[in-house]
C-alpha cells in the first residue's frame, strides 16, 4: 500500500484576527483553493490566505485528530504554537 501524507494546515488573514484549520492530503493545491476563493464558506467570507502553519503525518486518523484537537485549542495557544515554528506569520506557501 503506498503510503500518503496528511497535512494539519493553519491559515490566517493578513492581520492575523482570524483562524482556520483544515486537514488535506495535497497542501498546495488546498491553498492554492483558498487563496484563489475557489472554496465558498469561512475561509472566503474572512479572506484567509495566508499558510502560517502545516503539520504532516501518514495516518488521516491521526490528522483529524490532530485537527479536532487544534480546534478545541484557545487562540493564545494556537498563536503560541504557530510562533514557535513562524515567529513573524510569515506566508509558508510562498515556498511552494
Amino acid at each position: 500500500m503506498k503510503n500518503r501524507t496528511f497535512y494539519v494546515y493553519i491559515l490566517t488573514n493578513d492581520l492575523h484576527s482570524v483562524f482556520y484549520i483544515g486537514v488535506t492530503n495535497n497542501l498546495e493545491r488546498r491553498v492554492f483553493e483558498h487563496k484563489n476563493k475557489l472554496i465558498d464558506g469561512f475561509t472566503k467570507k474572512y479572506n484567509l490566505t495566508y499558510l502560517v502553519y502545516f503539520e504532516d503525518c501518514n495516518d488521516i486518523r491521526v490528522a483529524i485528530t490532530r485537527e479536532k484537537q487544534l480546534k478545541n485549542w484557545h487562540r493564545d495557544w494556537k498563536i503560541n504554537l504557530i510562533k514557535s515554528v513562524n515567529p513573524k506569520f510569515r506566508d509558508l506557501s510562498k515556498d511552494f
